[in-house]
């Protein structure tokens, strides 16, 4: 999936991201598939979905475009 990060707090390690469709996916900073573990907002990104802790799907495999 296409998206852009909408938002992400360093201090927590959670953000969220919109996808192209609209729909907004939390995820957390160790779903950024280059291990740098922060990406900035507004970053385009591809990604997929994965169940989340929370009983809600997840971004997964963040990676910038």
């Amino acid at each position: 999936m296409t998206g852009t990060v909408a938002g992400f707090d360093a201090a927590t390690g959670w953000g969220r991201v919109a996808a192209a469709s609209g729909v907004e996916y939390p995820f957390h900073c160790t779903a950024v598939a280059d291990g740098t573990r922060a990406v900035e907002v507004g970053t385009p990104v591809v990604f997929w979905l994965a169940p989340g802790h929370r009983g809600v799907w997840e971004a997964a495999g963040i990676t910038p475009r």
